[in-house]
């Protein structure tokens, strides 16, 4: 009996007796895999029984229901039971997707890759047991590797589809399950919805067939080739005198990282040893995203050592990557929306270099700077926003240069129909050697942008939850009472994202534009419990860069300030002020 069928296809509440409360979860524990995920329940069930209140509401918490399947696949911490990333979760999520491909194809090839989070192989292993049990066919990545080198492998097999298990930037104890479809690019409504139907559908473990192997191991010719396609995106001729420090943040990307510079010409790398290899639990960091707080702490110590040009860190599945610059005083990270217009004017340049222009459209989401858009209509080069997320970012059509400014990078779709934080690095990279052979810098350049089209400044900062149905709560709270200004500045247009305002597919968030241009973006993380606030403002320079500067720091505090009380968790009403 499924979990799902033990009670009604309900999840089980407080109000439930622990009596039935415990038939829930010995019906699932009878049907998991996992020897170790079942010894977990058995713990919690004593607990429980003991009248233990912490683990009755650990069991309660693990039984609220099936971890969601959307646009991002499954995502979620490490655990047993329906609410939690395990092998049962896992091969249900595996049979899912493959009836769904079978709806079209009788025998989907699915290719499959990992990172080295806690169990990303056995995951991987078990999704391809299910695809090769269900009649289809299986080809796995042949060791830990980024994400960027499956979803290039998708188009070079020809897959029906392919799946990442990785949880990204997360924490130590998450992981994730990362699903593509067959063009290379991410899933999107309404596809997600069609396979969570097929996930419901499964009865359960002990009834999906799977098999003991058949799938095949990808060679190492397909990694070179991503390697050599990577190198191929820099002019051959283009300086290399660069010096340049690099964390993986303990993922998998130093072996491609070192293997794309090396091969690019790029040899004066130092990793930061602590970090270069791949550990799943993450030990220097307490949160392994280089936005966060800490994170880069051990390059930029190795960066003060080495004097380096430039400091370059990936996220552990190294789809992400960060920039750090030398500057008065010490080391300055480059925000996303900086690296993104960075990356932009480097496309940009290099087709005015070679007489021509770019040809295809530049693209980013609607919580990235608007620098981007102003950049390319100077330069003649068609422009849209997206929705938040490489799903939509990739699908743009005749797509050449997409970003997201939560350090996702787009320089080749037609290789990689999705971020790739090494190919980005490595375009930075160029680009910085070829300033420097100027005696210029990337920050150079950035103050050539703000003085082209003013300056574009943006902040972001979230509120995280333990109860996700806050952000409901807060979201609710910002359309009953909505602002007629922020920081004192009308509010001119509110678009509610969610009607599908601005011309966008639905999607649940607010947009407000005030008088002076300035944008603020709320909404529900996709992959995280937290609400995300996301704000813009666009100062033009009239007198001075540093006068400009400093007047839109200004602004954008002043827009923070409000924006943080009016999303506050503990703020009722008066919106308006």
């Amino acid at each position: 009996m499924s979990y799902a069928a033990a009670h009604g296809g309900v999840p089980p509440t407080d109000d439930d007796t622990l009596a039935e409360l415990v038939h829930v979860v010995r019906t699932w524990l009878s049907d998991d895999p996992d020897e170790d995920t079942r010894a977990e329940l058995d713990i919690l069930i004593a607990r429980a029984e003991e009248g233990d209140p912490a683990g009755l509401a650990h069991l309660r918490d693990r039984f609220a229901g099936m971890l969601e399947f959307g646009t991002a696949g499954l995502r979620g911490e490490l655990g047993a039971g329906p609410n939690r990333m395990n092998r049962a979760v896992v091969i249900r999520a595996a049979a899912g997707l493959t009836a769904y491909l079978q709806e079209s194809v009788p025998s989907p090839l699915v290719v499959v890759g990992y990172d080295a989070r806690r169990n990303s192989d056995v995951f991987a292993r078990d999704t391809c047991s299910v695809v090769i049990g269900m009649g289809g066919r299986a080809m796995l990545l042949p060791r830990r590797l980024p994400t960027p080198v499956l979803a290039y492998a998708i188009r070079q097999v020809g897959a029906d589809a392919g799946v990442m298990v990785t949880a990204s930037h997360n924490p130590p104890n998450d992981n994730g399950y990362k699903v593509y479809l067959g063009d290379g690019a991410q899933i999107a409504s309404p596809v997600d919805a069609a396979i969570a139907t097929q996930i419901a559908r499964v009865e359960s473990v002990a009834g999906t067939l799977r098999a003991e192997g058949g799938w095949e191991v990808i060679g190492d010719d397909l990694i070179d080739r991503y390697v050599a396609r990577a190198v191929s995106l820099v002019c051959p001729d283009s300086p290399r005198d660069l010096t340049i420090v690099h964390t993986a943040l303990h993922g998998v990307g130093t072996e491609m990282v070192q293997r794309v510079f090396t091969e690019a010409g790029f040899t004066d790398l130092h990793l930061v040893p602590s970090q270069s290899e791949p550990d799943g639990a993450f030990p220097t960091v307490s949160f392994p995203n280089p936005e966060e707080p800490g994170a880069m702490d051990a390059a930029l110590e190795l960066a003060e050592q080495t004097g380096p040009d430039l400091v370059i860190a990936n996220d552990p599945d190294a789809d992400r990557c960060a920039v750090a610059v030398p500057a008065p005083g010490g080391w300055r990270m480059l925000r996303g929306d900086e690296v993104g217009a960075l990356l932009g004017a480097h496309l940009l340049a290099r087709a005015a270099a070679d007489g021509g222009s770019v040809t295809g459209v530049f693209a980013n989401s609607i919580v990235s700077s608007r620098l981007l858009g102003a950049m390319a209509a100077d330069a003649g080069v068609t422009h849209e926003e997206t929705l938040t997320g490489f799903k939509w970012i990739s699908r743009v059509e005749g797509l050449r240069y997409g970003y997201e400014e939560a350090l996702g990078y787009c320089t080749d779709p037609d290789g990689v129909r999705d971020k790739d934080g090494i190919t980005a690095a490595l375009l930075i990279a160029e680009q910085a050697a070829l300033l420097k052979a100027q005696g210029r810098t990337l920050i150079d350049v950035l103050d050539d942008l703000a003085r082209a089209h003013g300056v574009y400044l943006t902040d972001a900062f979230s509120v995280r939850v333990q109860d996700l149905s806050l952000i409901g709560a807060v979201m609710a709270r910002l359309r009953e009472e909505p602002a007629t200004d922020i920081a004192g500045i009308t509010v001119e247009r509110l678009d509610d994202l969610a009607r599908g305002d601005g011309g966008l597919p639905p999607t649940e968030g607010l947009r407000y534009y005030l008088a002076d241009r300035t944008r603020v973006i709320v909404r529900p993380s996709g992959t995280e419990p937290k609400l995300k606030i996301y704000c813009e403002v666009i100062e033009p320079v009239t007198d001075t860069l540093a006068a400009a500067r400093d007047r839109a720091v200004s602004r954008l505090a002043a827009v923070r300030e409000t924006m943080e009380r009016l999303t506050s968790l503990d703020t009722e009403g008066d919106l308006g002020t």
